[in-house]
C-alpha cells in the first residue's frame, strides 16, 4: 500500500531504539525524512544512519531530554514545518501505590503527558496552516487496562488521552489527524525491565519469567517493533482521514475487552 507521505517530515521522539525506532525505519520505509531524538548521542548517531543507508531518506538527529523545557525548545526548533509528530518516552518505574510521592508523579507527567502536549502545540498550528497534519502519540495498554505496578504510567498517560481526546476533534476539520498507539509487551528494553523486576521477586530467570509472561498474551509471544512501526506509519498515511482521536491497542490481545 502507497501511504502516500513520501517527501514529508517527521518529528518521532525517543527514537534511538525500541518502539520508537520502529517507528523511525517504518516511516523512513515509507519516503519520510526524519528528525529523530534520544537522550544518549551514540545510540542515536548509530539507528539515524542505518536508517540513511536503508532508505536514502534525510534523517536529522537532536540528542537532549524531551521532558525537560531546554530540551523542548531546541527539538522545537529543529523540528519547526514537521508534517508528522510521533511522541515517545519511556515510561515510569514501577512500584506500588504507596511508593509514590509528589516528585514522583510530575515527573511522571512531564515525560508521559506534558512533554507531549508541549510538543504539538508548537508544531500543530504549521500543520494547521498548511491544512495537512498526523500526530501520533504512544502511550500503553494500561489506558484501557490499568497495570497495578504501573500507576505511575496509568495516571500520566490517561491524562494525555484525555486532552488528546477534545484536541482530536478540535483541529480534524484542519487537516490535522491525532490518535494514540497502546503498546503491550515488545521486545524492548523497557520488557527487559519490566521481566528483570519479576526475576528479582519470583528469584526464577529472565527466560522464566519472559515465557511466563508470553503465556498470558494470546498471541503468544511479545510484539516487534517493526510491526508496531508499521501501525504507526498506516497512523500517519494519507488514509486516516477520518479516523480521529482513537487508541488502538497493540497487544496481542493481552488486553481482555470486548470495545
Amino acid at each position: 500500500m502507497d501511504l502516500g507521505i513520501a517527501g514529508k517530515r517527521a518529528l518521532v521522539c525517543a527514537s534511538s531504539k525500541g518502539l520508537g525506532l520502529g517507528c523511525a525505519e517504518a516511516l523512513a520505509g515509507a519516503g519520510v525524512n526524519l528528525v529523530m531524538n534520544a537522550r544518549g548521542s551514540d545510540a542515536l548517531e548509530a539507528s539515524a544512519q542505518a536508517i540513511r543507508d536503508a532508505h536514502g531518506v534525510d534523517v536529522q538527529t537532536v540528542a537532549c531530554d524531551v521532558t525537560t523545557a531546554e530540551g523542548q525548545a531546541v527539538l522545537i526548533e529543529a523540528a519547526t514545518g514537521a508534517d508528522i509528530l510521533v511522541n515517545n518516552a519511556g515510561g515510569p518505574p514501577p512500584g506500588m501505590w504507596s511508593d509514590w510521592e509528589r516528585d514522583d508523579f510530575i515527573k511522571a507527567l512531564d515525560a508521559n503527558m506534558l512533554a507531549p502536549i508541549a510538543l504539538m502545540k508548537a508544531l500543530m498550528p504549521g500543520m494547521i496552516e498548511r491544512g495537512w497534519g498526523r500526530v501520533v502519540n504512544i502511550t500503553s495498554q494500561s489506558v484501557r487496562s490499568p497495570i497495578a505496578v504501573l500507576g505511575l504510567s496509568n495516571s500520566a498517560r490517561a491524562g494525555l488521552t484525555g486532552y488528546v481526546a477534545g484536541t482530536a476533534r478540535q483541529v480534524a476539520g484542519k487537516g490535522v489527524i491525532i490518535n494514540n498507539l497502546l503498546p503491550g509487551i515488545h521486545a524492548t528494553d523497557r520488557a527487559d525491565a519490566l521481566d528483570g523486576g519479576v526475576v528479582k521477586q519470583q528469584g526464577i530467570t529472565l527466560d522464566e519469567a519472559r515465557a511466563q509472561r508470553a503465556a498470558t498474551i494470546p498471541a503468544g509471544r511479545y510484539g516487534t517493533r517493526q510491526e508496531f512501526g508499521a501501525a504507526c506509519a498506516f497512523l500517519c498515511s494519507q488514509h486516516v482521514g477520518f479516523i480521529v482521536g482513537q487508541n488502538l491497542l497493540i497487544d496481542g490481545g493481552a488486553t481482555n475487552l470486548t470495545m
